[in-house]
């Protein structure tokens, strides 16, 4: 059989199970069937993997199946690839427990939920510095996704009532707006959904790999229904300048009479600049910023679900984006793209603000923070690596070299996330190993770091990347992420040939039993093989 022959895996298996039936099992097997779990090992119905089963299994057989499945995947604690939060306090648990069956939108069964609500909102608005904390609106969403998604409806909308006053057209040449092309997916989903033209702004390695506020300058017209600036970039943490973008479109109205409104896409940075870069001027102090989202369940350290979208004031939200509703006992208003939403991840996000408050967000964003600026000086002084990201250098530095201060506001703001690559001389010097190979071999021991290309105009630089999570400390995970990370670049620089990265997999297995390398065994220091296992009986 010719090595590029493709095996029908599915098929193989069904020709391999034993063709008579025995004692005990009196059903035909079939290869979309799974057996009972081991709770149930003498049933005799398999189960159908792939349509509903005409009688199911108890719950405990259920559970044991689906559980064991679900081992197959990757540790929430050694995602590194994530932003999203994976541990709450066991009090935060029993909270989401005790609601998990409540649903948001039935304000008037549960109103206490709904006032919850309505103080996550009042909150964000004023640690955002909207005019009026109490005036604000705003609502929880699925996430940072809907949340962006309303946010562009929003300025759409507007856009569309201007024009119509101005007796212009709203079709032709239709909509545009303007965002880096480092943007994450959900901003050029608004675009593709809603029917407007996606300007996306080339990066550059002077632009730090975000947008470029005088390049995006250029893409700015009488269309333009607004620009999405991303405080925390996926590809490498930066910040996008919110202040130089908005001092820039404030020249451009002064020229031109035409204003263009910024919403910023703060997913990460939301829960991290405040509390960490308060002086930082990203936010409604800024009058051209019209609306901002964020991800309570990235830094604002809830569990998934749970997004927030907030407007400055009620003028920026256009009333045809809100609907009044009738029929669920009293008179409710919706402007979200979901209806039902689960309550338990609003009130979730409420226990950390209650819980952590302002000190508490600072000091674990300021750990974050410190930990990654360890990680990218470890890995820029071990010369197999660049670093991409900032966080660790002065603001404004035009140097690679990081600093180490005392003062927060010494150092370059943006989120606690380490991007870096092989160095240009480790590739001079080992032009067959792969970058993503490093990204494999630490998949092999645990790890998910990412491994992927910049965004087009640097799509051949490819980049790793960690999120320094609360999880990812000193002294504990943070230490030995480092040595693997140090060790594998290690071994596949030292291999004879690409090949023998294979071999480094295996030995990721033997490691000794101790941490302390003194406290091993070495080679010699037993018995002889006898060429034999020692087998426990």
């Amino acid at each position: 059989m010719a090595l590029s022959k493709h095996v029908n895996t599915d098929h193989l298996i069904q020709q391999s199970r034993d063709k008579h039936p025995t004692h005990h099992d009196n059903s035909k097997d079939h290869g979309d069937q799974v057996n009972y779990s081991y709770g149930e090992r003498y049933g005799t119905n398999p189960i159908p993997k792939y349509k509903l089963a005409s009688k199911g299994v108890t719950a405990e057989s259920a559970y044991r199946l689906i559980h064991d499945e679900l081992t197959l995947d990757g540790s929430t604690v050694l995602n590194l690839a994530s932003f999203v939060h994976t541990w709450m306090p066991k009090e935060a648990d029993l909270l989401v427990e005790e609601n998990k069956s409540k649903n948001l939108i039935d304000s008037d069964e549960y109103p206490a939920t709904q006032v919850i609500h309505t103080r996550c909102v009042s909150i964000l608005a004023d640690l955002w510095h909207a005019p009026s904390a109490k005036q604000a609106i705003g609502t929880a969403t699925t996430g940072s996704s809907e949340a962006i998604q309303l946010g562009g409806l929003a300025m759409k909308k507007i856009w569309q009532q201007k024009r119509k006053a101005a007796g212009k057209s709203i079709h032709e040449p239709g909509p545009n707006i303007i965002m880096g092309a480092n943007a994450q997916v959900a901003l050029e989903k608004f675009a593709r959904y809603f029917d407007v033209e996606c300007r996306l702004v080339p990066v550059s390695v002077e632009s730090k790999y975000r947008l470029d506020p005088k390049k995006a300058m250029e893409f700015v017209d009488d269309n333009t229904i607004g620009v999405f600036i991303i405080l925390g970039s996926t590809y490498t943490g930066h910040y996008e300048p919110v202040k130089e973008m908005s001092d820039l479109l404030d020249e451009y109205e002064a020229r031109t009479g035409y204003s263009v409104p910024i919403h910023v896409d703060a997913a990460s940075g939301g829960f991290v600049a405040p509390f960490v870069t308060p002086k930082l001027p990203w936010d409604f102090k800024l009058p051209r910023v019209v609306s901002i989202n964020t991800s309570g369940h990235k830094f604002g350290m809830s569990y998934v679900g749970v997004g927030w979208v907030v407007w400055r004031d009620k003028a920026h939200l256009p009333k045809e984006l809100i609907f009044e509703l009738h029929y669920l006992g009293s008179v409710e208003y919706s402007f979200s793209l979901n209806f039902s939403r689960p309550a338990a991840p609003i009130i979730a996000q409420y226990f950390n603000l209650l819980h952590l408050g302002f000190e508490g967000y600072r000091v674990v964003g300021l750990d974050d923070l410190k930990n990654a600026r360890f990680l990218s000086r470890t890995l820029e002084k071990s010369g197999y690596f660049t670093v991409l990201s900032d966080i660790h250098r002065a603001v404004g530095a035009k140097d690679a070299t990081g600093i180490d201060s005392s003062d927060i506001e010494a150092y370059e703001p943006g989120l606690p996330v380490v991007a870096f690559r092989l160095s240009d001389d480790f590739q001079k010097k080992h032009p067959d190993v792969q970058q993503k190979w490093v990204q494999t071999l630490l998949r092999a021991r645990g790890w998910i770091v990412p491994n992927y290309e910049l965004p087009p105009s640097l799509e051949k630089v490819e980049i790793l990347r960690v999120v320094v999570r609360e999880n990812l400390r000193l002294g504990q995970l943070l230490e030995k992420l480092l040595a693997d990370i140090i060790e594998i670049t290690e071994q596949l620089s030292n291999a004879k040939s690409p090949e023998h990265a294979l071999n480094i997999v295996g030995s990721s297995q033997s490691k000794g039993k101790h941490e302390n390398k003194e406290s091993n065994l070495k080679k010699g220091e037993g018995s002889e093989t006898s060429g034999t296992f020692a087998r426990p009986c």
